[in-house]
């Protein structure tokens, strides 16, 4: 799923209020749970996360990050209560997406599949910081920097306020990422879009974050990266030591 409307019908949606009220949440989770084949995979959790906000998803492999973007897109069942504003709008950009790289599209084959908008394909891609000229290119000739541009382009497209991203830089060069992240870092600045980032990242974390949820099939901790990201914390989170570089601010 790239792209999500949560229409007024929807209802996930709170009662009277609207994405652009900033006194309500974007988003509130409420004691939600998500069991797969028999299997409590999430539990206990409960959080909000308000306008222009980047949410930051920390935790170990299996930790239930993945399962809880995909409850949040409403793909697959759960129990609590998931909350979004009404007439939320939200793109979202998997892990990897390696198949559609082996199937002989363009990049603009790949944008004409897109349902729910009709995208000027060179405006978009400007929009990520690629030459409009990639619009002919093959997708499994692009490097996994432009690839992973061209689907966080795939995901604007339909002009969202909310963008969710599960582990971004995955296969992505050392280049690549910062590519990736300086790309978010100004869409936020630009759009002010709300966020939410599963990432393994420490410095990302400090460098983009307004809050950080660490997860282990339910929450460990939360906070601002500041209070939250310590020795301790990391330790109860990954259940080893781990070796802390604190971020120095310029």
């Amino acid at each position: 799923v790239l792209h999500r409307h949560i229409s007024a019908a929807s209802p996930e949606n709170g009662d009277g209020a609207t994405y652009m009220d900033d006194d309500v949440p974007v988003l509130k989770v409420s004691d939600l749970k998500v069991t797969l084949a028999g299997e409590t995979v999430l539990a206990n959790l409960s959080f909000v996360v308000r306008r222009g906000e980047i949410l930051t998803i920390l935790g170990p492999n299996g930790a239930g990050k993945t399962v809880l973007l995909r409850a949040l897109l409403g793909v697959i069942p759960y129990g609590g209560s998931i909350m979004w504003r009404k007439g939320t709008r939200i793109g979202s950009v998997p892990q990897r997406l390696p198949y559609i790289k082996s199937i002989p599209l363009s990049v603009a084959d790949f944008f004409a599949l897109k349902k729910d908008a009709e995208p000027d394909v060179d405006q978009m891609l400007r929009t990520v910081g690629l030459s409009g000229e990639l619009a002919n290119k093959r997708i499994g000739d692009l490097s996994s920097g432009q690839f992973q541009r061209v689907l966080i382009a795939w995901a604007l497209a339909g002009d969202p306020q909310v963008l969710l991203f599960d582990e971004p830089t995955t296969g992505v060069d050392m280049s690549g990422e910062e590519t990736v992240y300086a790309l978010l870092a100004r869409l936020h600045e630009q759009r002010n879009l709300t966020m939410l980032i599963v990432t393994h990242d420490l410095a990302v974390v400090h460098r983009l974050s307004s809050d950080v949820l660490c997860l282990n099939k339910q929450p460990i901790c939360q906070g601002s990266p500041t209070s939250i990201l310590t020795p301790e914390n990391l330790q109860r989170l990954y259940g080893a030591e781990v070796k802390f570089y604190e971020h120095k601010h310029e």
